[in-house]
């Protein structure tokens, strides 16, 4: 007769299902089944409670028959099978038979003091038989959601938590279920994680992730890649769900959609690139790896540079010849949607991003010149928001955006949009900036003085210093100019002008961000800082400062950095002594230099350099 080892179930009972997830299924089904068999055994061998005993016997053949069931469903389609719900229900089964061989072998006859030892009553049978009703009930449950559609009904095992159940039941489906039920599951996955965070980590803790993406990377369902696209944008709104994402190789699925869907499953893919690169740095660095940037100013530049290519042949041929140019660019466009070997023509804007022989989003390239135009703008805004967060303290990004012609492409967005789009391609390009301003390989290479890309981007940076009055476009073009200060030549004084200007903006945040960026031209760091403390003292920059230094702690603090610098720089200049500017900096609040601690130094160097120029007393000061 086949004994069982005591130890080996009490350990088996004891095991979390984090430690059974470490087998295979086969084997965590094997030992319930086993165990089943031998509760049969224990059963000819009780010789009391017999009735009470093949009752519970009976319960644990029920159970069996159903584990055999999911044992086929295992080795008939291990690719689909959803093994969560399984591990989990199969260890509380395990548990409760368990419990049951335990109580028979009680029954056993043996010595008096045995069974004075170890008594068994009526009442323990009808714990253990309630035990094994509610696994029977699970084990229902689990064999009902793969028989395909959505089940919303709640198992025991679920009955405090029917949000499990409901997550279980989706999953389940989108591995397994019609496309119709896929698109559906997906949807309610959605609209949980759209309710609160724990619904957010149930669903990623039970595996939700991975059948997802592969939802997402179905292209016969745009409506399923959409709402597997939704799902995730719900859950990448922490760090720890994106590395989740990250970590099922996720980026790799979401570029390849991206390069490569129609344009209302773009729109989801873009917002999702935006949210993971927002959330996660790890997420960051491996989108640059895929080289997600392409696909994103491809999606953006989609119909610019055409339509400049119209306009230009349209100024010098006449409405005959226009006519044959346009007929000649959709018979090109065509052809290359239909032909992916061949190279993209010249005024494709596909050919300023991708290497000769890509077809990547020419399957749907012809779809796209139809499309409504609120789904293109909806496209444009999203992967403006997707480069903005991809570009945002990332130096290698930046570099790639520079790289495909990006920069061109945000300069005409931002001359030619408004609103959402406009902003986005704007804080894009202060990103850039931000990281040329450190790096100086990135500065040369992208806002060299004779760079297109570089012109356009600066033209349209002044352009809204002197037209718009919105502060959510100001600071960014204030920011992005400051960060690239040290590019422009002494002559360029249109630069200076409009920054002075803004010192006396009714907004404290903008005159902050306008004396923060004339700083940065009159750094000890710029080589011309001379030159450009002279133009600002020319552009009568010196009163608005003065002003500033009643404001509120951070205009103070730049205008008084400002002031320092002016003073250090060109300290003879009569304006400072008529604004009085030594006496506002022997008055400076001591609070503000402690806070501060770079004022430690400026101030010093400053009053030394007025005195030189203006009191006439060096001998009765200490030198600086």
């Amino acid at each position: 007769m086949n004994q069982v080892n005591p130890m080996a179930i009490t350990k088996s009972r004891t095991n979390p299902p984090l430690i059974i997830e470490e087998k295979r299924i086969e084997e965590v089904l094997s030992y319930p089944i086993l165990l089943s068999d031998r509760l049969r055994t224990a059963l000819d061998e009780a010789n009391y409670f017999t009735t009470d005993c093949s009752d519970v016997v009976k319960l644990s053949d029920k159970i069996s028959d159903m584990l055999k069931a999911v044992v086929r469903l295992c080795t008939s389609s291990p690719s689909t099978l959803y093994e969560r719900p399984i591990r989990r229900i199969v260890f509380d089964v395990t548990k409760n038979l368990e419990r049951a061989f335990t109580l028979i072998k009680k029954c056993k006859k043996r010595s008096f003091l045995h069974r004075v030892v170890n008594i068994v009553s009526v009442s323990d049978f009808r714990k253990v038989v309630g035990f094994l009703d509610s696994s029977c009930a699970d084990m229902k449950w689990l064999l009902s959601i793969f028989d395909g559609g959505i089940v919303l009904s709640l198992p025991p095992i679920a009955s405090n938590d029917p949000i499990l159940s409901w997550v279980w039941s989706y999953i389940a489906s989108i591995y397994s279920g019609s496309v119709s039920d896929k698109v559906e599951s997906a949807n309610e996955l959605a609209s949980l994680a759209k309710d609160n965070d724990r619904n957010k980590k149930i669903i990623v803790e039970e595996g939700g992730v991975v059948p997802l993406l592969k939802l997402l990377k179905e292209n016969s369902s745009p409506e399923g890649q959409v709402a597997a696209a939704v799902s995730l944008c719900y859950l990448a709104n922490e760090e720890e769900r994106v590395r989740v994402i990250v970590g099922e190789a996720g980026v790799s699925v979401i570029v390849q959609v991206l390069g490569d869907s129609p344009m209302r499953v773009q729109i989801y893919v873009a917002k999702l690139v935006a949210l993971m690169a927002e959330h996660c740095q790890l997420a960051q660095e491996d989108f640059a790896r895929e080289n997600v940037i392409r696909p994103l100013v491809t999606s953006l530049s989609f119909d610019i540079f055409i339509e400049d290519m119209k306009v230009k042949v349209a100024a010098k041929q006449n409405i005959h010849t226009l006519v044959q140019i346009n007929k000649e660019l959709e018979r090109k466009s065509l052809g290359s949607s239909i032909s992916s070997s061949s190279r993209p023509g010249l005024g494709s804007p596909l050919s300023m991003h991708y290497p000769e022989g890509s077809n990547r989003g020419g399957n749907h390239r012809k779809d796209r010149e139809y499309e409504r135009p609120e789904v293109k703008l909806e496209l444009k805004v999203n992967c403006a928001k997707a480069l903005w967060m991809l570009a945002r303290n990332s130096l290698s990004n930046s570099k790639k955006i520079t790289e495909t012609k990006g920069l061109l492409c945000l300069a005409k967005l931002v001359e030619k949009e408004h609103g959402e789009l406009q902003v986005n391609c704007l804080m894009t390009i202060m990103e850039i900036t931000t990281a040329a301003e450190s790096n100086a390989d990135l500065r040369r290479a992208a806002f060299k003085a004779n760079s297109p890309a570089a012109k356009a981007v600066v033209d349209q940076l002044l352009r809204i210093m002197k037209e718009c009055s919105d502060s959510t476009l100001l600071v960014p073009a204030i920011r992005a100019i400051g960060s690239l200060a040290r590019t422009f030549p002494a002559r360029e004084t249109r630069v200076i002008g409009p920054l002075v200007e803004h010192l006396s903006n009714r907004s404290p945040e903008v005159a902050a961000e306008a004396a923060e960026a004339l700083g940065k031209f009159v750094a000890s760091e710029n080589y011309l800082h001379v030159e450009h403390s002279k133009t600002i003292i020319d552009f009568n920059g010196v009163p608005p400062l003065m002003k500033m230094l009643r404001s509120h702690e951070r205009a103070q603090l730049h205008a008084f950095i400002l002031l320092c610098h002016l003073a250090s720089n060109v300290g003879e200049n009569e304006a400072l002594e008529q604004a009085r500017v030594l006496n506002a900096l022997e008055g400076v609040d001591r609070a503000l230099i402690s806070q501060h601690p770079e004022l430690k130094e400026l101030i010093p160097k400053a009053r030394y350099h007025l005195n030189v120029y203006h009191s006439g007393m060096l001998s009765r000061r200490q030198p600086y």
